[in-house]
């Protein structure tokens, strides 16, 4: 049984571990190169330091969100207390902010955002203090708005974009989850199916075999006794024993056929109850006796219920053959209405449960009738003799 192939999700493209730190140190060093030019222009010490502190930071932004996060807030609260004006370093700030969103929980990433516009508010007013009066419709007012309203937008679209990040991620990694979750429930369902499909053909091949060669047992045992007294009954004997074979190998070819996708063409269909007649038939041939009762060959039932039918009696006729005696008489009698019943009956030794294969043949019509939901009954009958009854539901 092939398995069935797998399919990869469509992934968008990222970068790997190692693409990611380089990614990370690349950005550090491009934002560090301005660093200088600043420092020429403003005054080195503050600016310089706390600049090389905010940028440094974001290297370790992807594995200690909240810690290099930590470090960038409290570089740019040191700033508000130690400079009136903004510096390059403060570029950092989103990034880190992103990277809480994107990397932490979310609630570290809302902390986060809480922080951002509380500092947008002291930075803002730090940066514009010197021209605020006391009166609130002085232009000075809007300046402060509009620097607040900026930096705070900055804040709430690095937020914003982290969270989306962090969402989009464990969504696709759900969704991979679940692919793999399908396909390993996929696999056991396909090793669930091959062990049925080889438990139905191990049964078929018990019930082809068991019936071919307890035939071919019966019918060399008589010719052996048979071709010392009348070589004419022998050579008709050999005759039949050659039949069963044939039929046997047929038999075979037929189950085995149906593992072999490029045989379907040469295996032929399943046993019905339209070959019921040429079973007992069979085994009259064989030297058994058999009374039968059996339905009309315009009798319709399901397929499957058809093949359990026949092989419940295939399997119960081997049963008298090797185990009822030479003189016993089978009857066999098979009835469709609401479900379909199925009787064999002997009168010999009633030791037919002790078949071959430690009871492999009763164990197999009790799993075939299992299947379609009927009962099997088996057992020795008072009197003498052994009896298989079966029902199987339509």
């Amino acid at each position: 049984m092939d398995h069935p192939s797998r399919t990869p999700i469509a992934q968008p493209w990222r970068l790997s571990d190692r693409g990611r730190q380089w990614f990370d140190v690349v950005l550090v060093v491009l934002l560090l190169l301005p660093l200088p030019l600043f420092a020429i222009a403003h005054r080195p010490v503050p600016d310089t330091v706390l600049g090389l502190v905010q940028i440094v930071a974001v290297l370790v932004r992807r594995r200690h969100a909240v810690e290099a996060f930590a470090v960038v807030a409290a570089a740019s609260g040191l700033q508000a207390v130690l400079i009136d004006t903004p510096i390059w370093g403060q570029v950092a700030f989103p990034i880190a902010l992103y990277s809480v969103a994107r990397y932490a929980r979310g609630r570290w990433g809302l902390a986060a955002l809480g922080v951002g516009i509380a500092g947008a508010a002291v930075a803002s007013y730090d940066w514009v203090h010197n021209w605020l009066a006391d009166d609130v419709n002085d232009p000075s007012t809007g300046a402060y708005l509009s620097y607040f309203v900026t930096i705070a937008v900055i804040v709430v679209a690095a937020w914003a974009l982290g969270t989306l990040g962090r969402t989009r991620a464990a969504y696709v990694g759900a969704l991979l989850d679940r692919n793999d979750q399908l396909h390993r429930e996929s696999a056991q369902q396909v090793a669930l199916a091959a062990a049925e499909e080889r438990t139905r053909i191990a049964r078929e091949m018990h019930d082809v075999v068991a019936h071919g060669l307890s035939v071919i047992v019966v019918q060399a045992d008589g010719a052996r006794y048979a071709a010392e007294q009348d070589p004419a009954i022998a050579a008709k004997t050999l005759g039949t024993i050659s039949e069963a074979a044939r039929e046997a190998l047929t038999e075979m070819r037929r189950t085995l056929g149906l593992l072999r996708a490029d045989d379907a063409a040469q295996t032929r269909p399943q046993p019905r109850l339209a070959d019921l007649p040429a079973l007992v038939e069979e085994t009259r041939a064989a030297g058994t006796r058999v009374r039968a009762t059996l339905p009309g060959p315009d009798t319709v039932v399901p397929d499957g219920v058809g093949l359990t039918t026949f092989r419940v009696v295939q399997e119960a006729l081997s049963n008298v053959r090797k185990h009822a005696g030479p003189s016993a008489v089978a009857t066999v009698r098979v009835e469709a209405g609401a479900d379909v019943t199925v009787e064999v009956r002997d009168d010999g030794r009633g030791a037919a449960a002790a078949d071959d294969g430690g009871g492999l043949g009763l164990v197999g019509m009790r799993e075939r009738v299992a299947a379609h939901g009927g009962t099997l009954e088996t057992g020795p009958v008072t009197g003498g003799g052994f009896r298989v009854l079966a029902r199987i539901p339509l």
